[in-house]
């Protein structure tokens, strides 16, 4: 990119009730975002236009939104990686409910959350009350941690965009969430039950769309719901398991 160059942005402008794209024209320097993009056509042309951001370092999770289709951080996607010899579309999360412009509703994210059985310690592993913990278990979870709650991953899941299916599945986000949980070391809770009837957990077909889309580069896929459904399956659907539960043996709890 030069020094300037002029854009043209079709931003999208209306509220739950409706609306439509809006283009604007501004000009662009070295090195901007398409957060910059949008602060600066907010000074120059359209002062209400709404538009959620905070950290503006990709960190806080605020403003995520469409760029040409694709979800993503609009403080982390570089104009320079962006065509400008045409529009540039941005527009709201598709999958949550419209508030005005570019801002949705992403509250249920939160209501599911309250959802998920809270983190429960498991019995200590010896007399004094402590516990023994491996590396390689604490890294295992670590990853989950990284979360920004930027919901693009909810976004771009064809389970919630394409199908509609908040009241029956909680989404990506909330399954890396429930990971963190389930396979933390010290925890003792039993979630499985909740995966398979509550959460919804058999829906997802693993297409990786949401690990496409995370900014922190979270395997979602392959570290947090397979690791999941591969323990939903053992539990429920292992004929040995099966046959002992159809002649009373209890589950005995054991370490993760």
């Amino acid at each position: 990119m030069t020094t300037s160059v002029s854009a043209t942005f079709k931003i999208w402008r209306g509220d739950a009730s409706g609306g439509a794209f809006v283009e604007y024209q501004t000009q662009l320097s070295e090195g901007m975002v398409v957060l910059d993009a949008v602060h600066q056509i907010q000074a120059e042309s359209a002062p209400d236009l709404a538009c959620r951001w905070n950290c503006k370092a990709g960190k806080c999770g605020s403003c995520s939104a469409e760029v040409n289709g694709v979800p993503r951080l609009m403080c982390m996607t570089r104009m320079n990686d962006l065509p400008v010899d045409q529009p540039v579309t941005i527009q709201p999360l598709h999958t949550f409910p419209m508030i005005r412009d570019l801002v949705t509703d992403v509250s249920w994210n939160y209501r599911q959350k309250l959802r998920v059985k809270k983190f429960s310690p498991r019995a200590p592993d010896r007399p004094d009350g402590t516990y023994t913990m491996y590396q390689r278990d604490i890294e295992r979870v670590q990853e989950f941690r990284k979360c920004i709650e930027c919901f693009l991953c909810q976004d771009v899941c064809h389970v919630l965009r394409d199908h509609e299916k908040h009241d029956e599945f909680i989404g990506p986000r909330l399954l890396i969430y429930t990971a963190s949980l389930e396979m933390h070391p010290l925890d003792g809770e039993d979630r499985l039950q909740a995966l398979k009837d509550e959460h919804g957990i058999g829906y997802c077909n693993i297409t990786k769309c949401c690990t496409k889309v995370c900014p922190e580069e979270i395997r979602i896929t392959d570290n947090g719901i397979i690791p999941l459904k591969e323990r939903v399956v053992d539990e429920f659907y292992d004929p040995l398991k099966i046959v002992l539960r159809a002649l009373g043996v209890k589950k005995q709890k054991t370490a993760k």
